[in-house]
């Protein structure tokens, strides 16, 4: 039997990957720094939690690989391993101004985004700021490349999945949970910003098991909803009806995770010519979050994830007092 590692494997990626490999017949071994965080079902089936990596896996698949340190500390393991990949990001890509998804003004790539497309400058530097995540990436994505071993290293965009760390989803989850009566969406909801399901990671994490080699590829889902199907996904999932706002500007009212001036979208031709098929399309393989956020609000075993009241990046969302005055005022 084929032995994995999954570094990192708690979280939505690792999951998916992990049910992925055993259902294909693999041993699955995780670290994290939490065991609790793996689910229950996982274990039942066969999935072993490690404190830290062992050595020997015919496959090693790093989902918390932020930085060249990381990337070095991954090489030793790679050494020993089949096949490799790393999860990297689309946050490494630079418009033709230098702008990327996290700096201030926001990118135009002017079309799909193939892996060619120019990234940032390695960095160094602390790489959970809005600037050094991309840097960082591009710093660990060099050591790989330099290594000359087979490392596949995938760039998703928006990821989404039971056990995300940041499950974007919720933005709309909560708000039909709180049984609100429209969203808001700025843009007119039309902002497209892509999409990527664990589930089609955990595709392109077997396919690259059995197709060792040194590449790039984006890693996507094979559409790329608007920010208002994506609002309606989540309400017809949850049998919710709503009025839909849909605002001009960019204001205080209708923020929301996907909220973009330009269109971002990832090309996965290489992907696909190298045998990717997804596991499914936006709104099959987001159901799964979808449950798994309302099992989880109920109480339900992974609670304790989701986003908390005073959350940073999730309290913008959810300016109740402001929509119900704009309601007010346009009834």
């Amino acid at each position: 039997m084929a032995r994995a590692l999954i570094l990192g494997g708690t979280g939505a990626i690792g999951r998916a990957t992990a049910w992925r490999l055993l259902t294909g017949g693999w041993q699955v071994d995780v670290t994290g720094r939490d065991p609790s965080h793996l689910p229950g079902p996982l274990v039942a089936a066969g999935v072993s939690f490690l404190s830290e990596p062992t050595g020997g896996a015919d496959l090693v698949v790093d989902c918390i690989c932020f930085t060249a340190a990381d990337a070095r500390r991954l090489v030793e393991l790679a050494r020993d391993a089949g096949s490799t990949v790393m999860i990297s990001s689309k946050a490494v890509y630079v418009d033709d101004a230098g702008n990327h998804t996290n700096s201030p003004s926001k990118p135009a790539f002017g079309g799909p985004i193939k892996e060619s497309q120019p990234t940032m400058a390695p960095s160094f530097e602390n790489h959970t700021t809005a600037e050094g995540y991309g840097g960082n990436k591009v710093a660990a994505e060099q050591v790989l490349v330099e290594s000359g071993l087979p490392v596949t290293i995938l760039r998703p965009s928006k990821i989404h999945g039971p056990g995300s760390r940041q499950p974007r989803e919720w933005v709309f989850v909560k708000r039909i949970l709180d049984r609100r009566p429209a969203v808001f969406l700025a843009r007119r909801g039309e902002s497209v910003d892509h999409p990527t399901a664990a589930a089609n990671i955990a595709a392109l994490v077997e396919l690259a098991a059995y197709n060792p080699g040194a590449r790039v590829l984006n890693a996507a889902d094979p559409d790329a909803p608007s920010a208002l199907e994506i609002a309606r996904t989540v309400a017809q999932r949850m049998g919710h009806e709503w009025d839909e706002v849909l605002l001009d500007d960019e204001g205080p009212l209708g923020q929301h995770p996907w909220l973009t001036a330009n269109l971002i979208v990832l090309d996965t031709t290489a992907a696909q010519e190298l045998g990717y098929v997804p596991a499914g399309s936006y709104a099959d393989t987001v159901a799964d979050e979808i449950d798994w956020l309302v099992e989880a609000a109920s109480g339900g075993g992974d609670a304790s994830l989701l986003p908390r009241a005073g959350d940073e990046y999730f309290g913008r969302f959810f300016n109740y007092a402001a929509e119900d005055l704009y309601l007010k005022l346009h009834a």
